[in-house]
């Protein structure tokens, strides 16, 4: 399935392979993701986006799971953006691998017995969505690179209007971190005179291993 494809880009593009398949933990159906929310599902459930990773905290064990919704997966699959990702599905193509990114991240942190904060998560999350469909658009494209991503992944984007002052900070954050640091691997290592693919790669792989205060740093 799509979501498998999206967390192997991920895992070769970090060389940060997990044991654990995203598919085995989606969920698609609202009723069943109010039921892993608890008592309070159906009302919070309501207010979940078409893509939300659940964690719910059972004392000696954590439930995971990630919601996204079914149209979002059909458009995926009627226009597989693992052989052609263009303005048709980018915005699918992103709602799916943010969900994939957090549930990757996750699962390669805990076999590490490392935390994760949540602006870190969503940090990543918007790295990932940038360096992936860079690497898919400049394979589709013989090797162009597409200049205009950049804005339309950091400088073009909006937030869910019941978000809290809280959460929206986080995002907003966790988007003018990414912004920076994609921009700043991208003036380095991918413009067309001193372009070095490999370590703009590198790179990536080492901001991937960077806990929270370090990437912090390295995205300033």
């Amino acid at each position: 399935m799509i979501l498998g494809r999206m967390q192997s880009l991920l895992a070769r593009l970090y060389d940060a392979p997990v044991t654990h398949d995203v598919e085995d933990y989606l969920v698609t159906d609202r009723g069943t993701l109010s039921t892993l929310l608890g008592p309070q599902g159906e009302a919070d459930a309501g207010q979940v986006s078409d893509e939300q990773v659940i964690l719910v905290d059972e004392g000696s064990q954590v439930r995971v799971g990630l919601y996204l919704d079914p149209g979002v997966i059909d458009r995926l699959d009627r226009h597989d953006p693992t052989q052609q990702l263009d303005d048709a599905n980018l915005s699918d193509y992103c709602t799916a691998l943010e969900g994939v990114s957090h549930f990757h991240y996750l699962a390669w942190s805990v076999a590490r017995d490392r935390k994760v904060s949540l602006l870190e998560l969503e940090l990543q999350a918007d790295v990932d969505k940038y360096a992936s469909a860079v690497t898919l658009m400049t394979q589709q494209g013989g090797g162009h690179f597409p200049a205009a991503l950049h804005a339309k992944l950091f400088d073009r984007v909006s937030y869910l209007p019941h978000l809290g002052e809280e959460s929206r900070r986080r995002y907003e954050e966790a988007n003018r971190h990414a912004a920076r640091f994609c921009r700043s691997l991208e003036e380095k290592f991918l413009r067309r005179r001193r372009s070095r693919p490999e370590a703009w790669v590198s790179e990536l792989r080492r901001f991937f291993r960077c806990g929270h205060q370090e990437k912090l740093r390295q995205a300033i």
